[in-house]
């Protein structure tokens, strides 16, 4: 398992209905796509920081570490927003002369940066607030409780698992290259790193194929069966879920009404 699994099956909210934790990230989700407020976004980010940390047990730092990588993506993505090229200089907050050509940042291409940045950021939070206290095992069973098809889960499954393998496979050949001196230089790093991408989808077909043979060896007949877990079931999540939303919507709303003012 890699980190992240490890976290959801050791989180102190593992054991609660995963069809509550479903309501509550995607509910608050959609909050977050639908508000088009930064400040609103900020909230959900820090909210889903504490539920995953505090009420999931999730240590702060891996949360943090967690939202590095897409930060970084989304970084770079909002920059090609926020800076636009002119012949007007007055138009930018700041900007740099290139070849006759004024490159810099306007203040609606800056607003809309931040607001596509932490927007993302919260909507990739809810995401990571349920991947980090929902095992995979359990959100199949409850995507089976809402008549998801069942070819769809067996897919998401395998796909899931797979993961895994292409993981361990491409670390095992990364190793044994690093024993032989493969990355010593850049040159030799190029190749070395060729090498791993076109004998991984190979070794990686191999190793699946022995996966589905020892399914097959163990019965499988072309469909996984879920096991139907027993979760903490209570009202209480669901009317909670709705509360702190309902104060979020109506936060954005008096955002809204004070912006035109």
């Amino acid at each position: 398992m890699i980190h992240i699994d490890k976290l959801a099956y050791g989180s102190k909210l593992r054991k609660t209905d995963p069809l509550q934790k479903f309501f509550f990230t995607v509910l608050t989700m959609s909050v977050c796509i639908w508000a088009n407020s930064a400040l609103i976004s900020m909230a959900i980010l820090v909210l889903m920081i504490w539920v995953t940390t505090r009420r999931g047990g999730t240590p702060l730092p891996i949360m943090l570490k967690l939202l590095l990588l897409p930060m970084s993506f989304l970084f770079l993505s909002v920059l090609a927003i926020a800076v636009n090229a002119s012949e007007n200089p007055a138009l930018f907050l700041f900007s740099l002369p290139i070849a006759g050509i004024c490159l810099g940042v306007t203040q609606a291409g800056m607003q809309t940066a931040v607001l596509l940045f932490f927007k993302a950021l919260g909507a990739v939070s809810c995401l990571y607030c349920l991947s980090l206290s929902t095992p995979m095992v359990d959100i199949l069973a409850g995507l089976s409780k809402l008549k998801v098809p069942k070819l769809m889960l067996d897919l998401m499954g395998l796909t899931y698992r797979f993961i895994f393998v292409l993981l361990e496979t491409a670390e095992t050949i990364f190793i044994a290259q690093q024993t032989r001196l493969g990355y010593a230089t850049i040159s030799s790093g190029y190749r070395s790193l060729g090498g791993l991408a076109s004998s991984l989808l190979f070794q990686a077909y191999r190793r699946f194929d022995h996966i589905y043979t020892a399914l097959e060896v163990r019965g499988y007949e072309g469909e996984f069966n879920m096991v139907d877990l027993s979760y903490e079931k209570n009202w209480a999540g669901y009317i909670e879920a709705i509360f702190i939303n309902s104060v979020l919507i109506m936060a954005t709303l008096w955002l809204s009404k004070a912006g035109q003012k």
